[in-house]
């Protein structure tokens, strides 16, 4: 007996005619033309990928639309739809890239000062980095003479008062106070980049614009009429310091300038006058 073959192709044709086929998860269903297209919208909406552009050869990642645009963009799929020449403009500028509405601008009250202001700028990297890298001679066994290198959380006066002299809150049983007891003479460096200028201006820490700061000196114990500012520079700005367990016989130092060395923008470095250095105001 033969299979009735034409009524099955007929049937066929008119459901091809009539529907569309849409994939998902290898499982077909039926699916009308214009619920393919609201999907598509959908899932552009929804499943935004996270998108990297090269710019200036360093790889920035891109910020959600609502922040670079502001509250008037809610999504990434409106950027795609041309209703001004402003949004194009915006979506191919500023899109993929850091937001620069937080950058401190040079020169601003609360920024850094003008790179040609050296000993300004010295000043105000000493007093907005509440901590340095400390470089001693050794007197440890096994490279006992050579340069050793330490953190320690610092302050040169509380926030609103800058002294350019900077203190230390330190223990004997830290190996940089045993080396200092040893020879009292130390390098403390500060970079720039400890704050967020030079992330938000895209500088590698070692670019030249990302200032660094190095002081150098003979670190002193603090004298008992110096206590007290001592004591209210380090702990307003370290009020943890306060707790710290009192057997370890903490006690406070200072480092007395020799030298001032800056390298705040291209073509050299600075080396600041004593007297310029304290005369200048980071504020």
């Amino acid at each position: 007996m033969r299979v009735p073959y034409f009524p099955l192709v007929v049937l066929a044709s008119v459901l091809c005619l009539s529907r569309s086929y849409t994939l998902r998860s290898s499982v077909s269903w039926v699916v009308s033309s214009n619920d393919v297209v609201e999907e598509a919208d959908l899932s552009e909406e929804e499943v935004a990928p996270a998108l990297l552009v090269d710019g200036a050869g360093l790889w920035k990642q891109a910020y959600p639309a609502s922040n670079v645009l502001g509250d008037g963009v809610e999504s990434p799929r409106e950027l795609a739809e041309p209703e001004t020449d402003n949004v194009a403009q915006l979506s191919s500028s500023r899109l993929f890239s850091y937001r620069l509405e937080k950058v401190q601008q040079a020169g601003s009250s609360s920024g850094p000062p003008p790179h040609q202001e050296t000993a300004r700028t010295a000043r105000y990297i000493a007093h907005n980095s509440d901590w340095g890298h400390l470089a001693t001679i050794s007197t440890q066994d096994k490279i006992k003479g050579l340069p050793f290198g330490n953190i320690f959380s610092v302050s040169d006066g509380p926030r609103e008062n800058s002294t350019g002299v900077v203190y230390f809150y330190v223990t004997p049983i830290d190996n940089s106070v045993s080396d200092l007891r040893s020879n009292p003479f130390a390098s403390l460096t500060f970079s720039e980049a400890e704050g967020e200028f030079c992330r938000q201006m895209v500088y590698d820490p070692e670019d030249p614009r990302c200032a660094r700061l190095t002081l150098t000196g003979k670190m002193v114990d603090v004298a008992p009429e110096e206590l007290v500012f001592a004591k209210e520079a380090m702990f307003s700005r370290h009020p943890e310091m306060a707790k710290w367990p009192v057997g370890h016989n903490w006690f406070f130092m200072k480092l007395e300038l020799i030298q001032v060395w800056l390298q705040d923008w291209v073509g050299g470095m600075s080396l600041i006058p004593l007297e310029d250095y304290f005369k200048a105001t980071p504020f």
